[in-house]
């Protein structure tokens, strides 16, 4: 059965209020009869005076100065002789009980007189001028429950206010309670449907703020993983829809550069082959560039094999040097030492061409590229412009690129591969130079000198 947490919370507060409203009902109970008990006193202490105190007879007259005193009235039933008493006038015979003396002597018998309604009681006089009489004491009925009404609302009050006081704040305090945890609902129902905005922080420093800190922490997290899976698919979709194709240009670039080569090992003495040089490094870029459509989407682990980083970086200096140099643009990198390294050797080499033809395209003619080994680290620096705007929030994304003609797959793919190698790749702006970054894993690349 369902339970909401508002009704939880009532609860006790109900319980609780069951408990104040019994004390409340037991302490008017208690108050009532002090109260009796009271009157019962102070009209025995009128009946002590009456009876110990006074050495003259009571007559009607004394009696009527007694009643303002004690607010009752009077009776005095001699032996023989006239009845003495305050009333105006003589109520008759009378049934009530009569105590031996002053100190027994209790209320407890109702008595109408003159249509005023009475808690009467009587006592025996001894050692007094009346001795043998009976004295019979009325105290109104009107009178007593006025005294029994002060004694009994007070506290039939406090608990009613007591009660009101708790139970709106109950009511108050669940109603909030009960919305916040309704809000909270509202947005993981709103996450679990893809929305994966921050929802406001609550206020308060409970327990229900952590737990709105833990949605949106949740929804965070979510949403970059669903940001992580898009890539993947997009990834995987590309290199299954390009594989084909891929295939079939890197056989047709092959082939070309296959003929070059042929063709320069026939060359005739004083022949000039630069041209055929050049067309020839550009055919295996080439070639380099469409063995990325090959490697998206790929899972598995990469082949391992002993490489030298050093050597990878001077095969992809020189294979991307006839195009700094068309464009006028600086390369710099000066191989010292080795570099060794555990690894997949062409998927590293990719990851230096894209890196440094990036770098090339950035620079624009007459600029500067920098690559340098620094502890665990490779560095490439550019002096062009740098990414700007969403572009470089997103720069390792697939499919961004702020070039018109870009695809946007190499940076992509690089953090693929990289990754895939157990490294980190970023990048940093600093002193009007770009630096792309790549941390190679502490356990498998270990520089020698």
């Amino acid at each position: 059965m369902r339970w909401r947490i508002r009704n939880q919370l009532l609860l006790p507060v109900a319980l609780l209020l069951v408990g104040v409203a019994g004390i409340s009902v037991t302490t008017a109970v208690v108050s009532a009869r002090q109260a009796r008990a009271q009157i019962e006193a102070r009209l025995r202490d009128a009946a002590r005076f009456l009876v110990e105190d006074v050495n003259f007879p009571l007559r009607s007259d004394v009696l009527q100065k007694l009643r303002p005193l004690s607010g009752a009235e009077y009776l005095l039933v001699p032996e023989d002789g006239p009845r003495q008493t305050s009333l105006p006038d003589d109520p008759g015979q009378l049934e009530l009980a009569v105590a031996n003396d002053w100190q027994s002597m209790t209320l407890e018998t109702p008595v109408e007189i003159d249509g005023i309604h009475y808690l009467g009681g009587g006592t025996m006089l001894r050692r007094h001028p009346n001795a043998g009489d009976t004295l019979f004491i009325f105290y109104p009925e009107a009178l007593w429950r006025d005294a029994r009404r002060q004694a009994i609302w007070p506290s039939l009050l406090l608990g009613i206010c007591v009660g009101i006081a708790a139970l709106g704040l109950a009511l108050a305090q669940a109603h909030r309670l009960s919305g916040r945890v309704q809000e909270l609902e509202r947005r993981t129902r709103s996450i679990a449907a893809g929305d994966f905005s921050p929802m406001p922080m609550p206020g308060g420093d409970d327990e229900i703020r952590d737990l709105a800190r833990s949605v949106n922490e949740m929804a965070q997290r979510l949403a970059q993983f669903q940001k992580t899976v898009q890539q993947t698919e997009r990834l995987r979709l590309l290199g299954q829809v390009s594989g084909g194709l891929a295939h079939q240009l890197r056989n047709g670039l092959t082939g070309a550069r296959l003929a070059v080569q042929l063709y320069l090992s026939d060359e005739e003495p004083g022949m000039d082959v630069t041209p055929l040089e050049v067309a020839l490094r550009q055919l295996t870029l080439l070639e380099t560039h469409v063995k990325r459509f090959l490697d998206l989407g790929r899972s598995g682990p990469s082949r391992q094999q002993s490489c030298d980083l050093v050597s990878l970086i001077g095969e992809a200096v020189e294979l991307l040097l006839p195009q700094c140099q068309h464009a006028g643009i600086e390369l710099r990198w000066k191989a010292e030492g080795s570099f060794p390294l555990i690894g997949d050797a062409g998927q590293l080499g990719q990851v230096l061409v894209n890196l440094l033809g990036n770098a090339i395209e950035a620079a624009g003619p007459g600029g500067q590229v920098e690559v340098r080994i620094e502890g665990r680290c490779l560095e490439v620096y550019d002096t062009g412009p740098g990414p700007e705007g969403e572009v470089a929030e997103r720069l390792f994304e697939p499919f961004v690129s702020s070039k018109p003609e870009g695809v946007g797959l190499g940076l992509a793919v690089s953090k693929q591969i990289v990754e895939g190698h157990g490294g980190q790749i970023g990048w940093s702006r600093n002193e009007g130079r770009t630096c792309f970054r790549v941390d190679l894993p502490k356990e498998e690349a270990k520089r020698t000198s």
